[in-house]
C-alpha cells in the first residue's frame, strides 16, 4: 500500500506502508547507527518520536527478542529506505514487518532517507505525519502537525512497580525515567543488587532503603517538563549517597541544581559520536540518543565542572559535581546499540560506592 511522509514545512515523500496503517503525527528524528535497529526500536527514549534510520537496509537479520532494550518498542513511527522482507540470521525469531504490525507502529519505506536527513540537518528537527491517506490539500494536516507536542512520555515509559535484580554486592537504586534494560544489567553483571523504582517515587522512599548508590536513567522528552522529579532529585543530591546519571538523568540533575538545558537543532542519535574526557584528553566513541543538552556557558565551578565534551559540536557530555560523589554523562556507557568504550564508567561508579563505605 502507498504511504506518505508529510513534514510540517510542506515536504512530501511517497513510499510504501510498513507496519500498522494508522495515521500518526510525531517529531521526526534520525539515527545514524549501522546496526542495532531492534535496540533502537525498544529504547524508551524514542517515545513521542518517529525514527528515520540513515543506514539504507534495515531488517536483514530479523528480530531477536533477547536483544530488546525494554518490554516493547516505543517510537510513534519508523522510516527506512529499504526494508528486508527475508531476514537471514541463526538467531532470527521474527521479521521486522510483523514486529511493527504486532505493536501497531506505522512506518514507511522506499523513500530517500538521505534527502530527508539532509532536510532535518539543515532546517532542524520538525514534526511530520505518516499516513496512507492521499491528501488533496496539506494545509489541514500541517496545521495539526504544528500544534503537536509529546507530553508525559516519562511516566508512559517508566516501570509501574518497584522490582529487584538480586546481587551479592553493592545495593543500587535505579530511578527509571525510561531506562534501557542494559543499565540495570550492566550494574547487575558487576555484582550489584539493583532495585528499580518508578520515576515518580519520592526521594524519601529511596533514601529510606539506605542504598550504596543511586543511578538516574535515560528517558524521553523535554527534561524541563519533569518538575516534580527534579525536586526529588534535588533531595537525592543533598544526601551523601553516590550518584551516577545517564542522559535524561544527567539533564535532570543539572536542572535540580539551577542549571539550564536547551534543545539541539537536530540532536545526537547513533552509535558513532566522539566524546572527549577532559581529565585525560582521551576520546571515546559513544552511543547517544538525545535532543537536549545542558548549558554550561555560565557554569559555577563551585557547583560542577565539565567532565566530557562532544568533539563534533563542543556541547557538554558530562559533569563532575564539586565536593560530591556525583558524576553524570549525556551519552550511553551501556551502549546497545553502540561501542562499549565507555563501560568503564560503571566501574568508576562502583569505586565511588566503595570509597563512600
Amino acid at each position: 500500500m502507498k504511504a506518505y511522509l508529510i513534514l510540517e514545512d510542506g515536504t512530501v515523500f511517497t513510499g510504501t506502508s510498513i507496519g500498522s496503517q494508522r495515521e500518526v503525527i510525531s517529531e521526526i528524528v534520525f539515527n545514524t547507527s549501522m546496526t542495532g535497529y531492534l535496540e533502537v526500536l525498544t529504547d524508551p527514549s524514542y517515545a513521542g518520536q518517529a525514527v528515520v534510520m540513515t543506514y539504507p537496509l534495515i531488517g536483514n537479520y530479523g528480530i531477536c527478542h533477547e536483544d530488546m532494550e525494554s518490554r516493547k518498542p516505543w517510537p510513534d513511527g519508523y522510516i527506512v529506505r529499504e526494508l528486508s522482507r527475508i531476514p537471514s540470521n541463526f538467531r532470527c525469531e521474527d521479521t521486522i514487518q510483523h514486529f511493527l504490525e504486532k505493536y501497531d507502529i506505522p512506518g514507511i519505506c522506499g523513500i530517500d532517507t538521505r534527502a530527508l536527513t539532509k532536510i532535518l540537518r539543515e532546517k532542524g528537527t520538525m514534526n511530520g505525519m505518516i499516513t496512507t491517506k492521499a491528501y488533496a490539500d496539506f494545509a489541514e494536516p500541517i496545521s495539526r502537525m504544528k500544534g503537536h507536542s509529546a507530553a508525559g512520555v516519562v511516566m508512559k515509559t517508566t516501570t509501574k512497580e518497584t522490582y529487584v535484580l538480586p546481587g551479592e554486592g553493592k545495593r543500587v537504586a535505579l530511578m527509571d525515567y525510561g531506562a534501557k534494560d542494559n543499565i540495570a544489567r550492566s550494574l547487575n553483571q558487576r555484582g550489584c543488587q539493583v532495585t528499580v523504582y518508578p520515576a515518580d517515587t519520592p526521594a524519601e522512599v529511596v533514601l529510606a532503603e539506605n542504598p550504596d548508590g543511586i543511578m538516574l536513567s535515560n528517558g524521553p522528552g523535554d527534561p524541563k517538563e519533569n518538575v516534580e522529579m527534579i525536586q526529588e532529585i534535588k533531595k537525592m543530591y543533598q544526601s551523601d549517597v553516590p550518584i551516577f546519571a545517564i542522559c535524561l538523568g544527567h539533564q535532570l540533575m543539572a536542572l535540580a541544581n539551577g542549571m539550564d538545558t536547551y534543545k539541539l537543532k537536530y540532536g545526537h542519535r547513533g552509535g558513532n559520536h566522539p566524546v572527549k574526557d577532559l581529565e585525560t584528553g582521551r576520546v571515546y566513541i559513544s552511543s547517544q540518543n538525545h535532543g537536549y543538552v545542558v548549558d554550561t556557558d555560565n557554569l559555577d565551578p563551585k557547583l560542577a565542572e565539565p567532565a566530557f565534551v562532544n568533539v563534533n559540536d563542543g556541547t557538554n557530555e558530562g559533569l563532575k559535581y564539586t565536593g560530591k560523589n556525583i558524576f553524570t554523562v549525556q551519552y550511553h556507557p551501556e551502549a546497545c546499540p553502540g561501542p562499549l568504550d565507555s563501560g568503564y564508567l560503571f566501574d568508576r561508579f562502583l569505586k565511588m560506592m566503595e570509597v563512600k563505605n
